[in-house]
């Protein structure tokens, strides 16, 4: 059993839920986040900042910026993980910085609330 936690970009949600749920993975839980990578930092606009230019250092604002972003959270048997990492990738890669980041942790044991049921029959999506 594996946890897939990813940071995609929002405008990605409604198609990566599509295309996951076309891959047979129906469970997940989504969350609007805030957050930053190590940022591609425009070099125009820090040097017009050195310079004095005050269009600049308005631009830079007073700190690094949080952006908008939905993480996924995934729990899946093993044999499912590959494919769901493949999705997501899928979908949300531009080659652009910013696409996000996939994780993937082991995870020890679910239960299902409902029926009591443990480890991977807790996650079969057909109960």
């Amino acid at each position: 059993m594996k946890e897939i936690f990813a940071i995609i970009r929002q405008n990605k949600m409604s198609e990566t839920k599509t295309a996951l749920s076309a891959a047979g993975i129906f469970s997940l839980t989504a969350t609007k986040v805030l957050g930053r990578g190590k940022g591609g930092v425009d070099f125009r606009v820090l040097h017009g900042a050195e310079d004095g230019h005050e269009e600049a250092i308005s631009q830079l604002g007073q700190g690094p910026r949080l952006i908008p972003k939905r993480m996924l959270l995934l729990v899946l048997t093993d044999d499912k993980v590959r494919v769901a990492v493949e999705t997501i990738i899928k979908v949300n890669q531009t080659g652009k910085p910013g696409d996000g980041k996939i994780f993937v942790l082991p995870t020890s044991d679910a239960c299902r609330i409902r029926t009591g049921e443990t480890g991977d029959l807790a996650l079969n999506e057909e109960n």
